[in-house]
């Protein structure tokens, strides 16, 4: 039988489906795994993707012609079944279950197993081709437990606040921020929110997440309360106009990539914190295994790193090349991944 997903001009396509997951180029019809911009293109004439991503969607993209389907419900196109399953990345995010004359392939978009509040957990689905990102596809990303991480983000801030001095962590504003949000101590001062993030914690707060609440800039007229805040802002306004208002401000970047020196010297911020939305390697090695595949397709990251460790333990790897993994984060930190690689081969 030929293969149920393959890599096209305009993306993966479900070649007895005819419809695509997860398209760069607009189409006729569109599975889509989470809104962030690299996965979630504005263009195509009819969309499917889970409810829980359903706000996320049309904030990002307007009004566009959207179907939903709670996790787990199935649905047939073309003969094809066609399930969404949680993938722990962000809001709403899934992996896509297709099953064709008793074949099952899985596209898991991108995916995260550690603990995280403000999404459903990931979900192991049985499968005979799993096709799996590789972000952080290199033994050297083993993430520190999210607890840890928090504590250390309280600690900067308590020690800030007691300083005088405000903490600015940059953080990317679709998932990163809901999820520091949720793991923060509100006792220590003032959150306060750059309208990028508000925006979409509106968004997650309406689909039921709590978060803790939140400010504008505007909100705060007293200076002391300003110098003892928490400003949660995307990487973009570092050093603009907006950022003047907090006068001598302490600066982290909250992104995976801070586990590589360079990447925290390269952003010039005072802290890095070491955290992730998406599986360091010990998580696609074992999420690839629970899903019983013995074909594996590599869609983006660490690709032939992945696909050679993947062949060396017996399975059948090979690689999509895709648009993915350009927008959310901060690919400055490739250049020494790529050196790692290559003092590795």
């Amino acid at each position: 039988m030929p293969d149920l997903v393959v890599a096209a001009r305009e993306g993966l396509f479900c070649t007895p489906g005819n419809f695509y997951i997860d398209p760069w180029l607009p189409v006729e019809r569109a599975v889509i795994t989470h809104a962030h911009a690299d996965h979630a293109y504005p263009g195509h004439v009819r969309y499917l993707a889970a409810a829980p991503g359903a706000g996320v969607l049309q904030s990002r993209l307007g009004d566009i012609a959207l179907e939903t389907l709670p996790y787990g419900k199935k649905i047939s196109h073309n003969g094809v079944t066609i399930s969404l399953h949680p993938a722990g990345h962000v809001l709403g995010s899934a992996q896509v279950r297709l099953e064709y004359q008793g074949e099952v392939w899985v596209v898991s978009g991108d995916y995260k197993l550690d603990p995280d509040s403000t999404c459903d957990p990931f979900e192991p689905v049985a499968c005979n081709t799993f096709i799996t990102e590789s972000t952080f596809g290199l033994p050297i990303y083993r993430w520190d437990s999210q607890k840890k991480i928090f504590d250390d983000i309280s600690h900067w801030w308590r020690r800030n606040s007691e300083e005088g001095r405000a903490s600015v962590l940059f953080c990317y504003a679709f998932g990163k921020a809901q999820r520091i949000l949720s793991g923060m101590d509100s006792s220590i001062g003032p959150i306060i929110c750059h309208g990028a993030v508000a925006t979409l914690n509106q968004v997650y707060r309406g689909s039921g997440v709590t978060l803790p609440s939140s400010l504008s800039v505007n909100d705060v007229s007293n200076k002391d309360d300003l110098h003892r805040a928490m400003i949660i802002a995307p990487p973009s306004v570092a050093g603009s106009p907006w950022m003047r208002r907090f006068g001598d401000y302490s600066d982290g970047f909250a992104s995976g990539w801070m586990l590589l020196r360079g990447a925290r010297r390269r952003r010039g911020v005072d802290r890095g914190f070491v955290l992730s939305d998406h599986a360091d390697w010990s998580g696609l090695i074992r999420a690839i295994g629970e899903t019983g595949a013995s074909r594996v397709i590599v869609t983006h990251g660490h690709v032939d790193i992945m696909v050679r460790w993947l062949r060396e333990n017996g399975l059948d790897a090979s690689a999509f090349n895709t648009e993915y993994g350009t927008d959310e984060d901060d690919n400055a930190a490739m250049n020494e991944a790529v050196a790692f690689k290559e003092s590795h081969a």
